[in-house]
């Protein structure tokens, strides 16, 4: 267990908790399943925090990738499991994710409709498969237009594996970060502050060298009663922090969203209507 403590530099976030599910804000680089890296998976690491008892209990009800951070939801028994799986199933439940991109933005929002396959080079990679791919659908809008980078609001119609980050750059807008499918370069300050100026022996930081993508809002379209119909998750400290220097530092400063609302509601974790 020292393993696991010593990944688990923070507690897991708690959303919401009942006696059929529990709801956390997933960091980025752990894993919802057990990898090749041998680290401890989420449920582990909750089972640390929150008690044995419940890591015996807990049941994957969806996934997010290992370098995705946020909203997910746990089954503490087979037959919430089963309910919960149902909704993703049968479309029940509508998903907002936030991702900074690179490139051009053709518009404020549009609809990509791209099967997904594997990868005939890399089996853990997904690729665009117009005839044997499977069915995928993300829908996005433009939330703010940086400059050189943006941010999005993207809504998985389907739930194929790294569907996002393939159907971004299949439009010609990669996530900033993403060693897979872009670049892996950080972002920097200097990128688009024009007046950076580095003191003498100092070697800058960036801001954010992970992938720019997190899961922020899990929407029930099915309402159960005595819980929550929404389940929203924070930006982590890197996340918010590199959408307020660009918003400060970008021409337009907060004119660059579309809806200037937008800025408050994601800095101080509101739900998106």
């Amino acid at each position: 267990m020292a393993k696991e403590r010593k990944i688990a530099k923070a507690p897991i976030e708690i959303i919401y908790q009942d006696n059929d599910i529990v709801v956390v804000n997933k960091p980025s680089g752990i894993s919802v399943t057990k990898d090749r890296s041998g680290a401890a998976k989420l449920a582990d690491i909750l089972g640390e925090q929150l008690g044995q008892h419940i890591h015996s209990e807990l049941r994957l009800v969806h996934r997010l990738d290992k370098a995705t951070s946020g909203v997910m939801i746990f089954a503490k028994n087979i037959e919430a499991q089963s309910r919960f799986t149902s909704y993703f199933r049968s479309r029940l439940v509508k998903k907002t994710y936030l991702a900074l991109v690179t490139g051009v933005v053709p518009g404020k929002q549009d609809r990509i409709d791209a099967p997904l396959v594997q990868s005939h080079k890399d089996a853990s990679l997904m690729c665009i498969g117009c005839k044997k791919g499977k069915e995928a659908v993300t829908i996005w809008k433009l939330l703010a237009d940086f400059g050189a980078v943006s941010l999005l609001a993207v809504m998985p119609i389907t739930g194929r594996t790294h569907q996002i980050r393939v159907h971004l750059p299949h439009i010609g807008l990669p996530l900033s970060i993403d060693p897979f499918y872009g670049s892996s370069r950080p972002l920097f300050l200097s990128d688009f502050k024009t007046d950076y100026r580095l003191a003498r022996d100092q070697t800058e930081k960036p801001l954010i060298e992970r992938l720019t993508l997190h899961a922020y809002q899990i929407e029930l379209l099915k309402p159960e009663q005595n819980i929550p119909d929404c389940f929203i998750a924070g930006l982590d400290q890197k996340f918010t922090a590199t959408i307020k220097m660009l918003t400060k530092h970008n021409p337009k400063g907060l004119n660059a969203f579309t809806n200037a609302d937008d800025f408050s509601i994601i800095v101080n974790t509101q739900r998106f209507s």
